[in-house]
């Protein structure tokens, strides 16, 4: 098994403002997981999602934002 290390990055829509989530995206493919971590936390606990759940998760929200539009 290949041992990847995340390779962090936060949305485009974040503006720095320090108000966000980092993803590691890199490890779906190769592990079927999703690193989520506190950006203003590097060294803190980081949230495993499987791949499909991170993929629910995000469709989900984008449903919420098309919603409250």
């Amino acid at each position: 098994m290949t041992t990847e290390t995340p390779r962090w990055r936060t949305s485009s829509y974040s503006n720095n403002g320090g108000q966000c989530v980092e993803i590691a995206t890199n490890l779906a493919t190769i592990h079927g997981i999703v690193p989520v971590r506190d950006s203003k936390n590097a060294h803190g606990p980081v949230l495993t999602l499987p791949a499909p759940a991170f993929a629910s998760l995000i469709e989900g929200i984008k449903a919420a934002g098309h919603a409250a539009r």
